[in-house]
């Protein structure tokens, strides 16, 4: 596992991963169309000769497959992550999570690499009623474009590892905190609070439980089980803390670090948007037999991002 591709390098997980994977001197092709990516975020990774970042677009095959030429193994991180406007360009979903799936496997095929990471979500559960949900639990109606685009990704994945000899780990992340999170709940309370400290909008109740892992906990359990002896074609992996926060548990401890007491407006009802799953907690309990553990608590994670968040406020003005 020396030459290494990853897709969505210059993005939030992405650019950590790559930064883990040239610390343990691996030779990385970093694979980004730029639309959400920020090169800012390889800065690091550029100054290392391993490195070679290519801007390229999953959804042009032919470049691709040339771009994956002599590698072994490829992370595929990049993605259309804007969950909560789905619905107005439901398009996109398919074609950047979906279609640009099927070209990655295709790629690979036609490189004879037979090796995949695939960062998928916990919102392909849909809205489980199954809580902690595990990874065997069964798939009710999906509720949002972006999960049941995922849902697909991992149906194509799996079946290129039936088909034609591949190895699949599926992740299916919480939401991921950390340095370089660019969107979210904490990015968008934080810009609020720089704007208009004395109030505070919040979409829905504040009463939706969410649980949430640091992105550093979250590459050292990709990490760790890349080094996890597997007997399996695919491997589906939960990834989370053991616990969950509500939203306004989430506000308190935003205000409290910023020693600010906003007045709160809520907009009402148990979701804030149409796929907003009230309550996300996932069993972790597979993995953690593994000897995997997160080392920050959500709390810690919620801290940890809102003071690079205060470092690097230049993220707000990026078009």
């Amino acid at each position: 596992m020396n030459k290494i591709f990853v897709t969505g390098a210059a993005g939030f997980i992405g650019s950590n991963m790559v930064d883990r994977l040239l610390s343990e001197g691996k030779d990385v092709i970093g694979w980004d169309n730029l639309a959400t990516g920020q090169l800012k975020f390889l800065e690091l990774a550029n100054k290392n000769s391993k490195f070679k970042f290519i801007n390229g677009n999953n959804l042009d095959l032919g470049l691709l497959t040339t771009s994956m030429d002599g590698c072994e193994v490829v992370y595929h991180f990049a993605a259309n992550a804007d969950v909560r406007f789905g619905l107005c360009h439901p398009d996109k979903d398919l074609q950047q999570n979906t279609i640009a799936t099927f070209n990655v496997l295709e790629a690979m095929r036609r490189n004879n690499i037979k090796t995949i990471i695939f960062s998928s979500t916990g919102s392909v559960y849909g809205e489980s009623k199954k809580i902690p949900t595990t990874e065997d639990g069964e798939f009710p109606i999906q509720t949002s474009l972006y999960g049941a685009s995922k849902l697909a990704c991992e149906g194509l994945i799996s079946a290129y590892c039936e088909g034609y000899g591949f190895k699949g780990y599926i992740f299916r992340f919480v939401s991921i905190l950390g340095e370089r999170y660019t969107h979210g709940h904490i990015f968008d309370f934080y810009k609020q609070l720089i704007d208009h400290p004395n109030y505070l909008n919040v979409l829905g109740d504040g009463k939706q439980r969410k649980s949430y892992l640091y992105v550093q906990d979250c590459v050292n359990a990709i990490s760790h089980i890349l080094n996890f002896n597997q007997c399996n074609n695919v491997n589906i992996y939960n990834l989370g803390t053991n616990e969950f926060v509500q939203v306004n548990d989430s506000i308190k401890i935003i205000t409290n670090y910023l020693n600010l007491n906003p007045t709160i407006n809520y907009s009402g009802g148990n979701k804030g948007w149409v796929g907003d799953n009230p309550f996300i907690f996932l069993d972790t309990r597979k993995i953690c037999q593994t000897g995997w553990n997160p080392k920050l608590s959500i709390e810690e994670g919620i801290i940890s991002t809102l003071k690079w968040l205060q470092q690097n406020e230049w993220v707000y003005n990026v078009k």
